[in-house]
């Protein structure tokens, strides 16, 4: 039996252990019927799963156990990703902090055996918050990105495209952080606007390298002044004629005895500043364009940890070392921070009378989104993929629907991405990754292969020849992109085969092009079908919005805003959860702030709403909308709902007994209301199913939720209790069977949104049907039964409905007690729905309290002293 109080405690966490060992969620591998994967989009090992992964694996899991019931062989994977730059930084924290050294103390070895002890201690820990929001993943199959069969597998491929002139090496201008020491992803930047200064500087205008007669200067304005050392051209538009007799002379850059030309480039804007831009490739993605086309050379001014070099580094556009000028730098700016050099510049600037002007204006400054540090293009040396070869067959795989994007306007948004798309930088400057098999001799030439043993055998170099492997390792998105066939088991083809192509992909629309572009292209260059075409890794994209707090902001840490699922399953205490909020802030300002906010809507904390209620709110928000804003209050509602359920459950346990229910002959007593019931529920499986295809969760939660609460418990409840107490033995009989089969149905229905409920209710009522099963994960899911299609009956029952709450109505507005019995007169009736009134008369008498029904045999009878109302075209009146 189950309790009398519903309690998601009482129950989840018990279930799920059941459900893992007994092994349920595994597929069936019976290969006659047809397969259905997921990916699980890998976790990062950092930290705690948030809202929006809580959202995700709600969507998942609602689609895998829904496949499941459906029969088909079914598997969602599950995998961890190693997160390099966020697991470096999270653990170089923790050993400085803790151990009081550095990481170039402790050496590589060292580093990567702490990171290990991070990844198990919260691999463990995320996997805990899966099982607690119900995801029935097989867990026998969990996978890691760094796992040595991955890694060797990721290896191979790096090699592969190596060899296939599809990976190159070369300087070029890429992203440094500086607090980080790595280069990082143009996805992976964080703009922000903020007010600062534009200086004027004065560049002096030279006639052949010779002065003219009289001094005159090019004024150029400038965001960031120090990168004047690394100016090698100043452009102007060639349409612009205050300038264009001034292209091909030249100017002194400002503290240098450096001479660069003008040259007229359309990147120069007439109508911003003085329509005259320094061009400093090797510090300005812009810039370094226009050095390509005008060929350029590059001047890289700072060190990798941001400060002045001692003697500049001057290359060509192909990175190679370059003499055209002199590696100068004045000894007073040596060696300074970037930023503390503005201020020495801006002095010696002014002594010299080059400054112009200074403005205050909104300029866009680049930091990283993972250290919060400002962000220094420079040249460097990383590796490259050459994804322009690569995207062809992965543009034309969504454009010809191989692919599908669900909502449909996400297709655009890749396909122009993809027509646009650059080379991909892989490398990164971390130790925590996969590290990439090159190694370099004394000359620095460069050899790619599985080990050193292997690059000496193939490459003929002797022993004594000292090779040195490249430091780096590959960017995480590069072995996440090879996710949906790796992680089964590729180059192996028993599972590979069942499973691959995936059938869908849950994923958010942020990472379009960090990870579903990528894993499209990636996947269509490693995995062929049997006969040698390119494999799609998913048939269906499904992109989910945002999740935001209920001011419609996004939620952050820095913010205070983040709501755990966890805290949402469980239950948290409003000190605990304050506490929660204000970790990651430190002004204060912002603490009084969340303070405010937390008091206001969480007073009290939040209490145990449970897993299944979390997951129906998310269904129920899961629309085609690109936000989606959380509402603590409709998850109340839907925490309602699942005690509804409970308690329609403990009805029937408590007036339902095994005997009772006799199924032979079980028809000959139904009443309207058991057909009506049963049409109404074909009806809704009919709908149910068909917004689960179009992916609109939201709509088949609806669905599900107004059949349950005001089809079955509003009226076919009221109207059994009222058989119970007037109804023949028969009749009785008939509505507990057609209760617990309907009751049975809809537990099936709901299980892949609420499966702990469903489960716990479904396990203490199968014996009425004396169904076999365990679980009712396994059971087949309800099918719609073309042949139930009685609308008249749904008519019917709706003008009885109408009918009933008119004389209840009537009933509160006269303050009538229920022992006051009325008279009910019809008029205006067809004769259809009077036989059909009529026949179920008492049972309409006792719902509604009334003394008698009567049916007038003209609509022009007057009844005097009486409510009078009309419901379609009928004719009512109310007589006390």
């Amino acid at each position: 039996m189950i309790k009398k109080k519903y309690n998601p405690k009482d129950i989840e966490e018990f279930l799920y252990n059941i459900w893992k060992k007994s092994g349920y969620f595994k597929p069936n591998y019976n290969i006659k019927k047809n397969s259905f994967c997921i990916i699980m989009p890998p976790p990062n090992i950092t930290g705690n799963l948030h809202m929006g992964h809580a959202f995700q694996h709600t969507i998942m899991d609602i689609l895998i156990r829904y496949s499941r019931m459906k029969g088909n062989n079914t598997l969602w994977q599950i995998g961890m990703d190693h997160a390099g730059i966020a697991t470096q930084i999270i653990v170089s924290k923790k050993i400085i902090l803790q151990k009081n050294t550095t990481l170039n103390k402790i050496g590589r070895n060292q580093f990567i055996h702490e990171c290990w002890k991070w990844k198990k201690k919260f691999n463990n820990n995320i996997n805990y918050q899966i099982q607690r929001l119900g995801s029935s993943v097989d867990w026998s199959r969990e996978r890691f990105t760094l796992d040595s069969k991955i890694s060797n597998n990721v290896q191979k491929i790096f090699i592969d495209l190596y060899e296939n002139n599809l990976i190159y090496r070369k300087k070029k201008l890429s992203n440094w952080d500086i607090e980080l020491k790595t280069v990082i992803s143009d996805l992976e930047l964080d703009d922000r606007i903020i007010k600062g200064k534009v200086w004027y500087i004065k560049y002096l205008i030279l006639e052949n390298y010779k002065l003219n007669y009289k001094p005159r200067y090019l004024v150029v304005s400038t965001t960031r002044l120090e990168t004047l050392l690394g100016d090698t051209a100043i452009a102007v538009n060639p349409m612009d004629i205050r300038y264009k007799f001034l292209i091909g002379k030249y100017v002194k850059v400002p503290l240098l005895n450096r001479y660069i030309p003008i040259i007229s480039d359309k990147h120069a804007d007439i109508n911003k500043g003085t329509g005259c831009v320094k061009i400093t490739p090797a510090h300005d993605f812009n810039d370094y364009e226009v050095a390509l086309r005008h060929r350029l050379p590059m001047i890289n001014i700072f060190t990798k940890s941001g400060n002045i070099c001692y003697n500049s580094d001057i290359y060509d556009i192909d990175g190679n070392i370059s003499d055209i000028y002199n590696s100068y730098i004045p000894n007073k700016l040596k060696n300074l921070d970037r930023l503390l050099i503005r201020k020495k510049i801006i002095y010696l600037i002014r002594q010299l009378h080059l400054l112009d002007n200074i403005i205050y204006d909104s300029i866009i400054v680049t930091y990283g989104d993972r250290s919060g540090s400002k962000i220094e293009p420079m040249l460097t040396d990383q590796w490259y993929l050459r994804v322009s070869l690569l995207s062809k067959d992965a543009i034309l795989s969504v454009k010809n629907g191989y692919i599908q994007f669900i909502p449909k306007q996400y297709k655009n948004m890749y396909l122009s991405w993809m027509k646009n798309i650059q080379d991909w930088c892989i490398s990164r400057q971390l130790w925590w990754g996969h590290r990439i098999p090159a190694w370099y001799d004394s000359l620095g030439n460069v050899y790619v292969g599985k080990d050193e043993k292997n690059i000496r055998e193939k490459y003929l170099i002797l022993n004594n020849e000292k090779l040195i492997q490249d430091n780096d390792v590959l960017d995480t998105w590069f072995s996440s992109s090879l996710w949906t066939f790796l992680s089964l088991d590729w180059p192996e083809k028993k599972i590979l085969n069942i499973f691959h192509p995936t059938t869908v992909l849950v994923s958010g629309f942020d990472i379009i092009f960090f990870w579903i572009a990528r894993m499209i292209m990636m996947t269509m260059y490693c995995v062929q079908d049997n006969t040698g075409k390119p494999q799609i890794p998913f048939k269906t994209v499904y992109i989910t919005g945002l999740i935001r707090d209920k001011r419609g902001q996004k939620m952050s840490k820095s913010k205070g805003n983040v709501l755990d699922p966890l805290d949402i399953i469980d239950g948290i205490s409003f000190t605990n959860l304050l506490k929660k909020r204000t970790s990651h802030v430190r002004t204060d300002n912002f603490l009084n702030k969340i303070y405010d906010d937390t008091s206001k809507y969480f007073s009290t904390g939040i209490k145990n709403f449970g897993a299944d209620a979390l997951r129906f709110t998310f269904s129920s928000l899961s629309s085609i909308n690109r936000n989606v804003s959380w509402d603590m209050n409709r998850l109340q509602g839907y925490r309602n709902f699942c005690n509804k359920i409970w308690n329609a459950g403990q009805f029937i346990l408590i007036y339902v007994d095994i005997k009772d229910i006799n199924i032979k002959n079980i028809k000959k007593y139904f009443l309207f209301f058991d057909y009506w019931i049963f049409v109404e529920l074909n009806n809704t499986i009919k709908m149910y199913c068909k917004f689960l295809k179009l992916y609109r969760f939201d709509l088949a939660s609806n669905e599900l939720y107004n059949f349950f609460w005001h089809k079955f418990c509003d009226w076919y409840l009221e109207l059994v209790k009222v058989i119970f107490k007037i109804g023949s033995l028969e009749e009785i009989t008939s509505v507990k069977y057609t209760l617990v089969s309907v009751f049975e149905i809809m537990l099936r229905l709901l299980h892949p949104i609420i499966p702990f409920v469903t489960e716990t209710i479904w396990i203490n009522i199968k014996k009425f049907l004396s169904i076999i099963g365990e679980t009712i994960m396994l059971q087949a899911f309800p099918s719609y039964d073309l042949k139930i299609k009685n609308y008249q009956i749904i008519n019917f029952m709706n003008i009885i409905q109408k009918i009933i709450l008119f004389i209840r109505q009537t009933r509160i507005t006269l303050k009538l007690h229920t022992s006051n019995l009325v008279y009910l007169y019809i008029s205006n009736i067809i004769f259809e729905l009077q036989e059909f009134l009529l026949k179920n008369k008492r049972i309409i008498q006792e719902i509604g309290y009334l003394k008698d029904i009567l049916i007038l045999s003209s609509s022009k009878i007057e009844i005097y002293n009486s409510v009078v109302g009309l419901v379609d075209n009928i004719q009512l009146f109310i007589v006390l």
